[in-house]
């Protein structure tokens, strides 16, 4: 539409309903123009009928709306859970069409097909489509049916058409898939001598399970060998140096250090092996993991064109889905890998281990509880305790009983959350109406669940828990959620930190405590750099669009090394390691990890305001209720400030003068 055509309906529309209406008709006539086609037809017709200026209609108009929206939501994201059952359920062995139901995104076409129903442009003509600045600025003022109101005109802030979004979700999904059958059978790592230093049977998935292996091995004699193995067997995958015949496979033996492969003998291959052929060429791994990223780019590529407000996956991840600019999350995450206090904390744990740091120990474990546990002793413990993962279900309440939640709470609680056996490392799966319930996917062996297997079960529990409370406690399902991933990965961290509370070999102290603080550091130290690589690899996808495989492999690693040597190598050492690209989220996730550091910072402002305020579960639930605020406006709400890293910052440096931290 052209300005004069806009002119001469809005003069109409004015002569209509009157003076009062012109701001809301002026927006509405612009937000519905941006995105009107020829075919969508007569859009004069469409708004003289469809613009809304009694208030009692446009009340009613917005109820149906947010009722209806719910229940296509909810059940739409039910076919695509049950669609994608096979592939991240355990449910036995996949079938061939798995895979590709796993494609199938049962949203692809609802946006259009309500554009082309006219009801989103119902929504645009009568609800307010806002930008960042506007909600930054005058979001503390709005009340909740405002808001609400801002998140529904959202819904329709992009036009993007379904065979866009089916080929994203493809893409999205092969590399899931690839991700969650990247395991690794750790007997069959061997040393120069031909020892096996891992257990007969131990099957991990990159990154997850090798990371928290490696994090287990502090307190075993033997553990400094163990997880200098590990890095290699990461270094290797980054590099796609790691031969291809020996990614899940049992029948073939490996030598990390010197990629030397052999078959393994017969009576070292574990009863439940799969079959698997035994190629002994020592053939690389043909790209393939950057081959699954460019897919992912490729895909997100395909949507630019369709979001001018956000032209770039990059600008989509900050300004739309976290509501945070790029340059602020960067920032904010480069002032804790520059701070001096890195430097103080790893002095500590270089007296602590008693020997020089290495790229292990970005990994460090030693400021938790289970560094002073073997892993096998919280290995027995779990596998006692959770056979299978109806046993971990029947003890929820018991666990959540034990992070403050009174009796009837933990009991609805669990009564709304599903646990199932999980392909991978394990998730959170939301709900999205009233009446369906969030899924707890969590890996457990044969001989039951592992202590990581736990700990990562407990960090999803604090997903669901806030699922539950976002949904079923909110005023308004419009706001449903939290303002960003960062979040719930925040209120899961607050879950996963007390796992060894829970399992009853942890007590909270003034010690304990000041190693919560530099574990929170350390782990956000850790995160940083990774985002980093992951955002900084989609910049040069963007500015090399037409890259190969190869030539993203290479310059992966190069960024790779070079935030290492930039922020890890003056307190871990080993100048140009990839280490920092293993994160399978960086190929199955795209663009997501800068949550975790986020979390990291938002977590330690939660638990500083619930260490104020008392029990965990009342405020858990208050703070999880707020809904899908922004997230500053949330914070503020939350624990009376906006997200920051000083307050992590300053408890770290109380922590280490409290810890007797030598100089660095």
């Amino acid at each position: 539409m052209s300005p004069p055509d806009l002119t001469g309906l809005t003069t109409e529309l004015l002569r209509q309903h009157g003076e009062g209406h012109r701001a809301r008709i002026e927006r509405g006539l612009s937000q519905v123009a941006a995105l009107w086609r020829p075919e969508d037809g007569d859009l004069a017709a469409f708004v003289r009928e469809h613009f809304i200026s009694d208030p009692v209609a446009l009340a009613a108009t917005f109820a149906r709306l947010e009722s209806v929206f719910e229940q296509i939501d909810g059940h739409t994201h039910e076919v695509g859970r049950e669609v994608r059952r096979a592939s991240d359920v355990d449910t036995g062995p996949m079938l061939g069409v798995d895979p590709l139901l796993a494609t199938y995104d049962p949203f692809a076409h609802v946006t259009e097909d309500l554009f082309q129903a006219k009801v989103g442009f119902v929504v645009l003509l009568n609800f307010p489509l806002t930008t960042l600045a506007e909600r930054s600025e005058h979001g503390p003022k709005y009340s909740r049916q405002e808001w609400a109101e801002v998140r529904l005109g959202a819904r329709f802030g992009r036009r993007v058409p379904a065979e866009v979004r089916q080929a994203v979700t493809r893409a999205t999904a092969d590399a899931d898939l690839y991700i969650a059958q990247y395991n690794i059978w750790m007997h069959h790592l061997v040393d120069e001598t031909g020892a096996r230093p891992f257990p007969s049977g131990l099957r991990l998935i990159s990154h997850w399970n090798l990371r928290d292996e490696l994090k287990g091995r502090y307190a075993d004699p033997d553990g400094l060998k163990k997880q200098q193995m590990i890095v290699k067997v990461m270094e290797r995958i980054v590099t796609q140096t790691i031969p291809a015949a020996v990614i899940d496979n049992p029948h073939v033996d490996w030598h990390p250090f010197t990629n030397a492969v052999s078959a393994a003998p017969a009576s070292e291959v574990e009863a439940d092996a799969p079959p698997r052929p035994v190629a002994l060429d020592g053939a690389r791994e043909d790209d393939v993991r950057y081959r699954k990223l460019l897919a992912n780019f490729h895909a997100a590529r395909q949507e630019d064109k369709y979001v001018p407000i956000a032209p770039n996956a990059i600008a989509r991840s900050f300004e739309l889905g976290r509501e945070l600019p790029e340059a602020r999350v960067k920032a904010l995450l480069e002032q804790v890998l520059t701070s001096p206090l890195v430097a103080r904390t790893a002095a500590l744990m270089k007296q602590r281990l008693g020997r020089e740091l290495g790229p292990q120990d970005l990994w460090y474990a030693g400021f938790r509880g289970n560094a002073a546990h073997a892993e096998a002793e919280l290995d027995k413990r779990t596998k006692a305790r959770y056979p299978t993962p109806e046993a971990f279900a029947r003890d929820m309440p018991r666990l959540l009983g034990g992070l403050g939640f009174a009796p009837a709470k933990a009991k609805f609680l669990a009564e709304h959350i599903l646990v199932d056996p999980s392909r991978g490392a394990g998730h959170a799966l939301q709900s999205l109406r009233r009446g369906d319930f969030p899924h707890l996917r969590t890996r457990v062996g044969a001989g039951g669940m592992d202590y990581k297997g736990y700990n990562i079960a407990v960090h999803e529990l604090g997903h669901n828990v806030e699922q539950v409370f976002s949904l079923y406690s909110v005023d308004h399902t419009l706001l449903a959620g939290v303002p960003n991933n960062a979040f719930t990965e925040a209120l899961a961290f607050v879950f996963q930190a007390r796992d060894l509370e829970l399992l009853g070999v942890g007590k909270p102290d003034p010690a304990s405590e000041r190693e919560r603080v530099l574990a929170d550091f350390w782990a956000t130290f850790e995160i940083a750099g990774v985002a980093l690589v992951d955002v900084a690899a989609w910049h040069w996808m963007y500015d090399h669009p037409e890259a190969t495989p190869a030539e993203l492999r290479e310059a992966v690693v190069k960024i790779a090394q070079d935030i290492w040597d930039r922020y890890y190598a003056p307190v871990l050492g080993s100048a140009g390691t990839p280490l920092l690209g293993i994160y399978s989220h960086m190929i199955s996730y795209p663009l997501y990890l800068s949550d975790y550091p986020l979390g990291h910072l938002i977590a330690f402002q939660i638990e500083e305001h619930i260490a104020k305020a008392g029990k965990l579960g009342p405020e858990f639930e208050r703070m999880a209720s707020l809904g899908a605020l922004t997230p500053d406006l949330w914070m503020t709400q939350a624990t009376g400030a906006p997200v920051a890293a000083e307050p992590l910052l300053r408890a770290t440096e109380a922590a280490l003068q409290g810890a007797g931290a030598p100089a660095p």
